[in-house]
């Protein structure tokens, strides 16, 4: 098991960079790096995401240190992203949870990276579909009355 710091760390000796080259990739701050790097900080969302992509890792990766296999998670990382851009933290986290669970689906056969695209876009819009709905049932409905004074 290794922490983030230290794949932090693997990766961008492996591509050849130097925190400040890393840094310039990512679009993140020098000191940013430094600090990820010494232990004393791990990035949010975003700057993981920007971590991940100029390391060629997946997030996941980064994120769990029982995880070894850099690319674990690398094909549904764009659309768990697309997702936090779109909607929120939470509903990034909940499909790459759902994400995650069906990729048994994927396990000893062969499939195509198009034919999973396509699986995965199928599914992010499904959530994004039933979360659309169950606002316009459950949420808040506007009152026709508003309680503005009208003189």
């Amino acid at each position: 098991m290794k922490p983030f710091k230290e794949k932090v760390k693997e990766h961008r000796g492996q591509l050849g960079l130097s925190q400040k080259q890393l840094a310039e990739k990512a679009g993140i701050g020098f000191r940013t790096i430094v600090t990820y790097e010494a232990g004393e900080r791990f990035p949010q969302s975003a700057q993981l995401y920007k971590l991940a992509k100029a390391l060629n890792v997946s997030t996941e990766y980064l994120k769990d240190d029982s995880i070894e296999d850099p690319t674990y998670g690398l094909d549904r990382m764009d659309y768990v992203e697309e997702m936090r851009q779109m909607t929120s933290k939470q509903d990034s986290l909940n499909l790459e949870e759902m994400l995650r669970q069906n990729q048994t689906l994927f396990a000893g056969g062969t499939i195509s990276e198009e034919a999973k695209d396509q699986y995965f876009q199928a599914v992010m819009e499904a959530y994004l579909d039933c979360k659309k709905a169950a606002k316009e049932t459950f949420g808040r409905k506007k009152s026709e009355n508003h309680s503005s004074i009208d003189k």
